[in-house]
């Protein structure tokens, strides 16, 4: 049996790519960055509503300044991350760019070895360079 993360994972995926495709129809006729701060909205009030129903008001004084810095950088990451998308996916083909996108995994691995110690096993690279032709062979020519 597999462990709860990878269903959590498979999940991430589903519903990802359910919002490429929703999210190239949202943005006809509106301005990328326009699009993205309303749907980052409707982010925080969904996942405020989630946590509000499941845990209660939070308690910001758990967190520390180390944590909370590095949280202030990843939305930092994500929010660029969403500007470009949606730049891209407006006038891009949204199977191309969603697969570009997925590109990031590469970046993942390489930044967790390099900053978590996390293996660059044999089998990640393989996988790493298997994804790389399949981004290529998605977004080339014919």
């Amino acid at each position: 049996m597999r462990s709860p993360w990878f269903y959590n994972a498979v999940l991430s995926a589903v519903f990802a790519g359910a919002t490429a495709v929703l999210a190239k129809v949202g943005l006809a006729g509106v301005n990328p960055d326009l699009a993205t701060l309303v749907r980052t909205a409707f982010v925080l009030a969904f996942l405020l509503a989630i946590y509000l129903a499941l845990h209660g008001v939070p308690s910001l004084t758990v967190l520390s300044t180390r944590a909370f810095s590095f949280l202030a950088l990843s939305a930092l990451s994500t929010a660029l991350s969403w500007l470009f998308y949606y730049r891209a996916i407006q006038n891009g083909p949204v199977a191309a760019v969603a697969a570009i996108d997925k590109g990031s995994i590469i970046v993942t691995a390489v930044l967790a070895a390099v900053l978590l110690g996390e293996a660059l096993t044999v089998k990640v690279v393989t996988g790493a360079v298997v994804l790389a032709v399949g981004l290529w062979l998605m977004t080339s020519r014919s």
